[in-house]
């Protein structure tokens, strides 16, 4: 039987990571993958592009019950030595909104860039490996020794190492995927679950919305959605099913079924001030054709139809500032309540996983089960959107590649 001193299961970000870094201080090393292909969730992310990290990296940028969990990584390995290793390898790329950093070409640069890492440091990577069973042979707490039966081309393997290494992933995108195997690989060794559900994902609706959404499909402006004690302030987007865009991922992380968002959509206007002073000043205008000056016409005729059909012909110096100062407030806090997100199929993250108190933050290594390993998503942490999801992935799997 196959001995080697690493199996890490799954090559995406964080595995491919582990993988060389753990080969490149001599270890044999072993990656398997279900798929047929590796690093899928790496060349769909960011549009083909990649948004492999970020200028500004913090643990405030993570979710996690442990909100210092990911700090020792994160230190560990920092974006400034990812953004090197691009540079090394000649990879063009480019800063966007919230400092966020894209491939210019394409996010195959970075795949490349890691298997050709791999190749370099000896690392063996096979796929189409459909994992069965993973056991623990150890004798003794000196003599750490990990069996892994799968099924590779529809034949049965057996193949045992002294550090096996959890890089599956989650439950998010599971066409690109995702799969819970990895949690049940850390029930399986006594290690707690927290509750896991959707992130960065978008929003659908049931209520009167869903048309106003399907109408007005396409429309992106930038506005600043709150929920639960969170905001964030970037652009959203109505589709078909409700409403999508970098804010409503975002606060999608701090949203649960039942809750109300709040929707400010001129954020930074005063809008009570501003139709008051409207008023006075150009009392003979529709209102309609006031906030067009503010908002797309398609929203305005939207907005009109909810929030004030009656008074649709009437110039607005002949309605009453209470009824004004309801409208402002509606504008700068629209209160909508999502029927559901739009659940996994979609969705970028998955927040919840392996609890991190059961986890070294230095090496990532299980306390109470040496020589096994849980690296990037499928623990409880999750990042915003902006490249923080992938900076784990290069953070986590360096800390545990240096001592498995």
């Amino acid at each position: 039987m196959s001995q080697y001193d690493v199996i890490v299961l799954g090559a995406g970000a964080s595995g491919l990571f582990c993988a060389f870094t753990a080969a490149q201080r001599g270890r044999k090393v072993l990656v398997l993958e279900k798929s047929n292909k590796v690093g899928k969730k790496i060349l769909m992310s960011g549009g083909g592009k990649c948004n492999f990290t970020n200028y500004f990296v913090e643990a405030d940028n993570f979710i996690c019950a442990n909100r210092h969990f990911c700090k020792a990584a994160l230190t560990r390995y920092t974006q400034w030595d990812f953004i090197a290793m691009v540079e090394r390898y000649g990879i063009e790329y480019e800063e966007r909104e919230h400092s966020q950093l894209f491939c210019l070409n394409s996010a195959k640069d970075i795949l490349a860039m890691l298997l050709a890492e791999c190749e370099q440091a000896g690392v063996e990577i096979q796929t189409r490996c459909d994992v069965e069973s993973v056991s623990d042979l150890s004798t003794t707490a000196d003599v750490v020794n990990y069996q892994v039966q799968y099924n590779h081309n529809g034949k049965q393997k057996k193949l045992q190492s002294s550090a096996l290494v959890v890089a599956t992933g989650a439950l998010s995108i599971p066409t690109l995927g995702g799969s819970g195997f990895g949690y049940e690989v850390a029930e399986q060794f006594g290690l707690s679950l927290l509750e896991r559900r959707a992130g960065l994902v978008p929003f659908m609706f049931s209520d009167s919305l869903k048309p106003i959404c399907e109408r007005l499909s396409g429309l992106a402006l930038e506005v600043e959605v709150s929920c639960n004690k969170n905001s964030f302030i970037e652009n959203l987007l109505f589709t078909h099913r409700g409403m999508s865009g970098p804010v409503i991922l975002q606060i999608s992380n701090y949203w649960a079924p039942g809750d109300e968002v709040s929707i400010d959509l001129l954020p930074g206007t005063d809008m009570s001030e501003w139709l008051l002073t409207a008023k006075q000043q150009q009392g003979k205008s529709l209102l309609k054709n006031l906030l067009s000056q503010k908002l797309a016409k398609s929203l305005v005729n939207e907005l009109q139809q909810l929030w004030w059909p009656e008074r649709a012909t009437s110039p607005i110096s002949e309605i009453s500032d209470k009824q004004l100062l309801s409208i402002a407030e509606r504008i700068n806090n629209w209160q909508v309540k999502p029927s559901a997100s739009e659940g996994y199929r979609t969705a970028e993250v998955t927040l919840g996983g392996v609890d991190t108190d059961g986890i070294s933050s230095k090496t990532m290594e299980a306390k109470q089960q040496p020589g096994l390993y849980f690296i990037g998503e499928v623990l409880d942490v999750s990042g915003h959107l902006g490249g923080y999801n992938f900076q784990w992935a290069w953070s986590s799997g360096y800390s545990a590649g240096l001592v498995v």
